[in-house]
């Protein structure tokens, strides 16, 4: 609303100039009386010369002797002009949108990136970008590449991989700023792409694979670590009744024989064969 309201006010100061000096002088108000005389002189045929039509998404904004006319721009459908004395210059009020060119940039931790995006932008105010700019397109284009450079400056390289909305935020609120004098609202700045160098890339894949690694060692550990609990308190129940451990040889017998193994090994209790090997002494 800030925006809105002092672009308001930059309009209404610049149609005040404009009508201030809008005084033509003497020759001036001559030569068009003489270019109307004309006009008059040659109708119908100096009506095709006359009547201009500009499409629903453009404005026209009339020079007369060099100067604009009062009343803004004109548009969209029919409008008038006075052959030799006026011109006119048509104003696309669409949205345009174009590329950043990767940008190689230096990071606020000294690592080198390269980092394109795209910028959409809209002719806001038809007057203001016509008479205070020669190229507002061009002048927006570079005035995007600087932004994206000294944004991205002050950042970390963490910061511009996880920020990225933040810094398109913060981007096109400069950008807005810097053109409202143009006439031009910055709609959205996007960051498209963040190239690092191949040997960072290489360095930070390393780091999270031996992160990985190590993660995938401390889980094994506590598995181990939770697996020897709970042999245990298994071997706590067991032992609380022999004849458990005859059941738990069964079905392991039993699994053993499921898989179709022609050899199968069958553990004997440590007392049975003491005793055998007693009873042979």
């Amino acid at each position: 609303m800030e925006s809105d309201s002092t672009a308001q006010l930059k309009v209404g100061r610049t149609d005040d100039k404009d009508k201030s000096n809008n005084g033509l002088g003497c020759c001036g108000l001559v030569l068009v009386i003489i270019s109307f005389f004309l006009m008059l002189i040659t109708f119908p045929f100096s009506i095709w010369l006359c009547i201009k039509i500009v499409k629903e998404y453009e404005r026209a904004i009339i020079f007369r002797l060099g100067r604009i006319l009062a009343g803004g721009a004109k548009g969209p459908g029919l409008f008038f002009v006075l052959p030799c004395t006026d011109s006119f210059v048509k104003v696309d009020m669409r949205t345009i949108s174009f590329d950043i060119p990767p940008q190689e940039i230096l990071t606020k931790d000294s690592v080198t990136v390269s980092v394109d995006g795209v910028v959409y932008y809209r002719v806001q105010n038809a007057i203001l970008a016509v008479a205070n700019i020669t190229n507002a397109d061009s002048a927006t284009r570079l005035l995007a590449q600087t932004t994206l450079r000294n944004v991205l400056g002050t950042k970390n390289l963490s910061q511009i991989l996880s920020d990225r909305e933040e810094i398109a935020h913060s981007m096109q609120t400069t950008l807005d700023v810097a053109t409202d004098e143009w006439g031009i609202k910055v709609e959205r700045v996007e960051i498209k792409d963040v190239k690092l160098p191949v040997q960072l890339q290489r360095a930070m894949a390393a780091e999270a694979e031996a992160s990985r690694e190590a993660r995938a060692k401390v889980i094994a550990a506590e598995g181990e670590m939770n697996a020897s609990r709970a042999l245990k308190e298994a071997a706590i129940v067991i032992s609380e009744s022999p004849a458990a451990l005859q059941l738990r040889y069964l079905q392991t017998l039993t699994t053993i024989a499921a898989e179709k193994n022609s050899t199968i090994v069958f553990p004997l209790p440590m007392d049975l064969v003491q005793n055998i090997m007693g009873a042979r002494k």
